[in-house]
């Protein structure tokens, strides 16, 4: 059965062209009278199904035949030979034909019968299907023995011609011409198809007095999906007589399994009506068509017509011309793989040259790209835009950046490693690109949001077509119904075609599929190196705290387990000429290089702001708001300025504090629980207002209390909310409050991240000496 019958019609409902593309071609129940059928059973040969015409050709009655062995109908020597050929390994048309002689009536009667097994289902879904052996038989004519050598001869002259061809044309031309020599064929056109199975006569041959086809195009509804299916199964198929009156099969049905005869084999298959009908109004009355394949899909068709009446080559014919459709299938290979592969060795090259070239870090991988040679000598097209790493270029016909990014941004939506049209028009109306330059375009969305963009300008032609393909059918009444019907109309109609660029191929496709993974790799390699230089300038800045008499300092950086990414985390702790001691703990907006080195500016001006100064935490920060707008830095940031000034009445000491927006503190006291040392408001972030009022706290630290600051990354967590996460926090500090403060550091940390940082994390704790 073929790939397409879970959608094909019942049998026996009336077909037109409003169905004809779910006809169950394969089994239609009846036979083309220039030979008979019979379906066998094995081993035992009975006759389980023929043809009503058996008794013409045979000159057995069909229901005589039914039930009876097939040496009862054919005769023992002719049965014997049959029986002989199907029992031999392999395909048993490798074979064709088993030449036999009847007996009719008392007369011999060459005949060449016709071999193939088909496997019939049954239609209860549970009884194993039956492979019956399909004897077809059709009066002999035209050169016997029939042979290898013979068919050979008969074409050798045509193979040696194909072996000398230079061109594609020359070869469809030489096979055109003797498949019309070989047969006698008024027309014999090779027919190649396009990526949607629109077929163009790409050569011909014909008689002197026929207007040609050359050039003219068909739509790919002539010729419906499931019958390019059989085609690709059977390779050649006769019409004789396009007039002919379908012979049935009797019974309708194989009798062991319920289910039609499977006739994708038969070389006497019956066809469609709708087909039939198409080539009466072409004024065809026969027809033979061979297939063209590549790699086993159907690249085109030799398609032979004759006018002047019925026409019907004798197999020997059929089969030689068959050979030379092989053989032209088989040099279509070779041509297309040769420049294929000529052509995949120069991209290959480019290929290579541009993955080495990418590893040049000194160079802008968007330079790279665009330089000689070019990401348009990769692939052709009128232009192609990159952006790359915050880089953007371009090369050949330019296309403004708000389109390139509206083009981009469609791309990246279609979640595709490869996105490509050749009419954008078409599949992206909405953007209303104009069709020049940019009519086909092929894009490779990479992460965030960067892109590589080839376009190709609108590649305005025309398309002769045999007929209006947009007038496919006639409606004509029959009775009381009216059925759709094939054009009648086969003329030359030219069609411009517009708002399409010429097509990407496969090709293309694999090779562009292969440069985005060569630029991953790149943009990889370069996003590490850049994130191992951010790490170094971030922890350069992260300094051990100074040594004090009076306080204990632990500080801890944990950066986040996600690959090639920094954060902006950073902590500061500093002794004053006065004695007193600065806490800072802060975490800018972002998780890139960019917060990274913001970090870094944050962390020194907050120093130079706040060292050798009697300015308290909230004129610090006022400070450094307005530093951050001053310089221009467009960075925002949550901060946390502490102040602890030794306190010598108490032993403890006197901490200030103002918060842009960060987390409260946690303080820890001797015998107590945990204080959260929250503002009185809540504070904007740095960066957003340098006006903004900063508030300040205060409170008092006795000796041997803990004082920890630290950023979110300690906290949030994707199933929980902030404050559950400092309350957590908070009863883990109790927790390890009685171990040295390094350890309790170490520990908390380990409590707090038992399944590693979600993102970074900065954390001071500081503990007064008792």
């Amino acid at each position: 059965m073929t790939d397409y019958e879970p959608d094909l019609l019942p049998t026996g409902t009336p077909v037109d062209l409003s169905n004809c593309e779910r006809e169950p071609i394969h089994v239609p129940g009846s036979i083309q009278p220039r030979g008979v059928l019979l379906a066998v059973s094995e081993p035992d040969l009975v006759v389980v199904q023929v043809s009503e015409n058996l008794a013409g050709l045979v000159g057995v009655d069909p229901c005589d035949a039914l039930g009876r062995r097939l040496p009862e109908v054919l005769g023992v020597t002719a049965a014997g030979a049959v029986a002989r050929s199907a029992s031999a390994f392999g395909d048993l048309r490798e074979r064709n034909p088993v030449e036999i002689t009847l007996d009719v009536e008392g007369s011999p009667v060459p005949v060449d019968a016709l071999l193939h097994r088909a496997v019939v289902g049954p239609d209860d879904g549970v009884s194993p299907p039956t492979a019956l052996l399909v004897v077809e038989l059709e009066s002999a004519h035209g050169p016997r023995p029939f042979s290898f050598p013979n068919t050979y001869q008969a074409v050798r002259g045509t193979v040696a011609d194909l072996n000398r061809a230079t061109s594609l044309p020359e070869l469809h031309d030489i096979t055109a011409q003797a498949v019309r020599e070989l047969t006698g064929f008024d027309r014999v056109m090779v027919y190649r198809y396009d990526a949607d199975y629109n077929g163009e006569v790409v050569a011909e041959a014909r008689a002197a007095h026929l207007n040609t086809f050359l050039g003219l195009h068909y739509p790919a509804s002539d010729i419906p999906a499931q019958a390019r299916a059989l085609y690709e199964k059977n390779w050649i198929r006769l019409i004789s007589d396009v007039d002919y009156r379908p012979v049935p099969l009797r019974p309708v049905l194989v009798p062991s399994t319920g289910a039609p005869l499977d006739l994708t084999f038969s070389t006497l298959r019956s066809v469609s009506p709708i087909h039939v009908e198409y080539l009466q109004n072409m004024g065809v009355r026969a027809s033979m068509s061979i297939s063209l394949l590549r790699n086993d899909r159907l690249w085109g068709l030799i398609a032979c017509h004759h006018y002047s009446g019925p026409h019907a080559p004798p197999y020997a014919t059929r089969a030689a011309a068959e050979f030379l459709g092989s053989t032209l299938s088989l040099r279509l290979v070779d041509r297309a793989e040769e420049d294929e592969v000529h052509r995949a060795l120069q991209v290959r090259s480019m290929l290579a040259w541009l993955a080495t070239a990418t590893r040049d870090e000194d160079r802008p991988l968007a330079d790279t790209l665009l330089g000689s040679p070019s990401l348009l000598d990769l692939l052709p097209a009128d232009g192609v835009v990159v952006h790359l790493q915050g880089h953007r270029g371009s090369r050949g016909v330019p296309l403004s950046a708000g389109v390139a990014e509206a083009i981009a941004a469609w791309a990246a939506a279609r979640r595709e490693d490869v996105v490509a049209t050749d009419s954008l028009p078409r599949h992206a109306p909405e953007l209303a690109v104009p069709a020049d330059p940019a009519c086909g375009v092929l894009v490779l969305p990479l992460p965030d949001g960067q892109f590589v963009l080839w376009h190709r300008a609108e590649a305005r032609r025309t398309v002769d077509w045999g007929g209006d393909p947009h007038n496919k059918a006639l409606a004509e009444r029959e009775g009381d119904t009216v059925r759709l019907s094939p054009r009648k109309s086969f003329e030359r109609w030219r069609e411009t075609v517009r708002d399409r660029s010429e097509p990407w191929t496969a090709q293309e496709l694999a090779v562009v599929g292969e440069l985005r993974t060569h630029l991953l790799e790149a943009l990889y390699a370069r996003s590490r190196s850049i994130v191992r230089a951010a790490e170094t300038l971030q922890r350069s800045m992260l300094t051990d705290p100074p040594e004090s008499p009076h306080l204990q300092v632990a500080v801890r950086y944990v950066p986040a387990t996600r690959e090639a990414q920094v954060g902006g985390d950073w902590y500061d702790v500093f002794e004053q000429p006065d004695g007193s001691t600065v806490v800072v703990i802060g975490d800018v907006v972002g998780h890139d290089t960019a917060a990274a080195a913001d970090m870094a500016q944050l962390r020194g001006l907050l120093r130079g702001i706040a060292y050798d100064s009697a300015d308290g935490p909230a004129t610090v920060l006022r400070r450094l708001d307005s530093a951050v707008a001053g310089l221009g830095l467009h960075t925002m940031a949550t901060v946390l300025v502490g102040r602890l000034t030794p306190d010598p009445e108490t032993g403890g000491a006197r901490l200030r504090w103002s918060s842009a927006g960060h987390l409260p503190p946690l303080l820890v006291e001797p015998g107590d629980g945990v204080l959260t040392l929250t503002t009185p408001r809540a504070e904007l972030l740095l960066g957003v207002d340098p006006a903004a009022r900063r508030t300040e706290s205060e409170a008092l630290l006795e000796p041997g209390s803990t004082l920890l600051l630290y950023t979110d990354g300690l906290v949030e967590r994707r199933d929980q909310v902030f404050d559950l996460g400092v309350a957590r926090l908070a009863g883990e500090l109790v927790a390890v409050r009685d171990r040295p403060l390094e350890a309790a550091s170490d520990e908390l940390i380990g409590r707090m991240l038992r399944d590693g940082a979600e993102d970074d994390v900065a954390l001071v704790a500081v503990r007064l000496r008792g």
